[in-house]
């Protein structure tokens, strides 16, 4: 901690924060962290506090890990950003390699870098609009997917995420998504599947055509409505609809990949492969780094220039 920090006090910091940073940021905790080891923060006053959000999924690894930090050091020393558009350096071309060979799939893959996970969204679907030449972006109820605006027109929740920042983007829908806790009472999971993938079916029918759909894009456990796993049963039949349809699957991993569930990406789960991966928050174990990871033939289809 520096002195600076340590001659203000706690409610100094907090009448700082309300003088100088938007109060449509929240804050959930007004303790002021200064320390952070492993799965704790200790705070100015000294208390330790266990970060169960790990900066909502962004830290896997814990806070400071001797590994992360002495990277940081290292690659500081020797070069920040060049801008890989201007001049390629070895670090991105080596975690896309990594990457692509973790992923899911024995198909040849490609892989992309952006900031941060809602550019990851986006470019995805630049990426299933340029590939097949449709505009349709299909996102699920109680799914999030970022707070730019298309990420926010395919995130489920109005307030506080929508409420007041409209219009929209145009061509973004939302299928319905299987909740089991709040399933009809006395039915069995079976039964509720088959009402699902019905009602998602009939989705395809009574609001927009496959034909038009460029893009689904699927949490494999949702995190913002709750932690809602689907059953394997919905999330394959998801995937056939798509390959069926011509439709490009995305697998938004931000907040469940780098084993979050246990396996590196958590569509393992459900014997899928997707056809595009998004991956933000733990990749870069809290620095701003995501990247989209795919088909070869996807991540080709844009010209030079058309992604960054």
């Amino acid at each position: 901690m520096s002195q600076t920090t340590a001659s203000i006090t706690t409610a100094q910091w907090q009448q700082k924060r309300d003088q100088f940073v938007s109060k449509g940021v929240s804050n959930g905790n007004r303790s002021l962290a200064v320390k952070g080891e492993g799965a704790e923060l200790y705070d100015l006053d000294g208390r330790r506090f266990i970060d169960f959000a790990g900066a909502i999924g962004t830290l896997n690894v814990g806070h400071s890990h001797p590994k992360v930090v002495e990277a940081v050091k290292r690659q500081a020393e020797e070069l920040i950003h060049p801008g890989f558009n201007v001049m390629m350096y070895p670090s991105y071309i080596k975690l896309a390699e990594k990457l692509c060979g973790i992923a899911p799939g024995s198909h040849e893959k490609k892989a992309i870098f952006l900031n941060s996970g809602a550019e990851a969204v986006e470019n995805a679907v630049k990426i299933a609009r340029k590939y097949t030449k449709r505009q349709g972006v299909v996102s699920f109820t109680r799914g999030f997917h970022g707070r730019t605006n298309m990420t926010m027109s395919m995130t489920s929740k109005v307030k506080p995420y929508k409420f007041g920042f409209g219009p929209f983007a145009s061509e973004v829908y939302q299928a319905p998504f299987p909740y089991y806790y709040q399933k009809p009472a006395g039915m069995s999971d079976e039964s509720y599947d088959d009402m699902v993938i019905q009602a998602f079916n009939d989705f395809f029918i009574a609001s927009v055509a496959p034909e038009t759909v460029a893009c689904v894009v699927m949490e494999p456990v949702q995190g913002e409505g709750g932690f809602i796993i689907p059953s394997k049963r919905f999330v394959q039949h998801v995937a056939s609809f798509c390959k069926e349809h011509g439709i490009v699957f995305v697998a938004d991993e931000i907040q469940t990949g780098f084993a979050r569930t246990g396996t590196y990406f958590a569509i393992e789960h459900f014997d899928v492969v997707p056809d595009l991966i998004t991956v933000s928050k733990s990749l870069a174990a809290g620095l701003p780094l995501s990247g989209v990871i795919g088909r070869a033939e996807m991540l080709d289809a844009a010209a030079p220039g058309e992604l960054g």
